[in-house]
């Protein structure tokens, strides 16, 4: 991975290997199972190597597509183009395209399958609600998923629930119409099943739990690049007390790419705890953000 002033967050680094670890051997076990019920594993690992890697190669394209979302060059957008040079020369990184959605709800993300097809898009509510050292600290933070490629780690782990349908309909499918009289058939069925479940169950908690992580490593990030942890705290503020007079239309818009996302779509803000809704989270409760940003500044001798 190419060296940025962001710096290896080794917390982070840890995480995307252990997520990704951990998804493969629960594949590697369900794949086994699928095989040992006859489905072929040639046609296993071929769809799935194939769909994984469609995936990865169109998903920046996908997560535009979803969001309306275009491409700006400079002439289209210079203030925002220039903010996004400044902090590329910061943190020593290669510039990505910048695109914008027109969706009021103020909101940002990125993705991109390599840092060099890396795209930033933020919508039209993000541009007028915050001020230039607010917008700096969100762009900032995106900027640290680039350089960090949590995204593209994102990108691959996200399909896997995609991958575990598939996987789950091509068995049963295969199972019932080789023999539809095998007494066998609902056993295998339901032994299907339950594998998958469980398969689905710890690859949604593992990507989770990810995601809320990256989304604290790009905090620390972009307080650190910017030297602004305050500006980056008053945007998290101000869109998460926007995000309740936006338009439900609006936010739906924004869930194809809720986990790639600066906030939430429906952004509650409690502190959290260890409960369903912080398992299921993307990402980490709106006050454990401030919390650090606030600990980043004290270290910084800012109040």
């Amino acid at each position: 991975m190419a060296r940025t002033r962001y710096g290896t967050d080794r917390g982070l680094t840890a995480r995307m290997v252990g997520t990704l670890f951990g998804l493969g051997l629960l594949y590697v076990i369900l794949a086994g199972v699928l095989y040992a019920l006859g489905v072929g594993a040639i046609w296993v690992l071929g769809i799935s190597a194939a769909l994984l890697f469609g995936q990865w190669w169109f998903s920046d394209s996908m997560a535009m597509a979803a969001m309306r979302a275009h491409v700006v060059t400079p002439e289209q957008a210079p203030q925002l183009h220039g903010l996004v040079d400044r902090l590329c020369v910061m943190a020593d990184m290669e510039k990505p395209r910048i695109a914008i959605a027109d969706n009021d709800a103020p909101n940002a993300f990125a993705t991109g399958r390599t840092a060099k097809r890396g795209v930033v898009v933020v919508t039209t509510g993000l541009l007028r609600r915050l001020d230039r050292d607010e917008l700096e600290g969100v762009l900032a933070h995106e900027l640290s998923h680039i350089a960090h490629r949590d995204v593209t780690v994102m990108t691959i782990a996200s399909f896997t629930a995609i991958l575990a349908g598939f996987m789950v309909r091509s068995a049963m499918w295969g199972s019932m119409m080789r023999d539809r009289r095998d007494q066998n058939t609902a056993l295998i069925f339901f032994a299907v099943m339950i594998v998958s479940v469980l398969v689905y169950v710890i690859s949604f908690v593992l990507i989770r739990a990810l995601s809320r992580y990256r989304e604290l490593g790009a905090d620390r990030g972009a307080a650190h690049v910017t030297g602004q942890p305050a500006a980056l705290a008053r945007a998290l503020q101000k869109i998460s007390g926007e995000m309740g007079s936006i338009p439900t239309k609006d936010l739906r818009q924004m869930e194809p790419v809720a986990s790639f996302a600066f906030m939430p779509a429906f952004s509650k803000g409690r502190a959290g705890g260890f409960g369903l809704e912080s398992i299921m989270s993307t990402h980490p409760p709106l006050q454990k953000r401030l919390d650090q940003l606030a600990k980043i500044a004290a270290e910084m001798g800012q109040r």
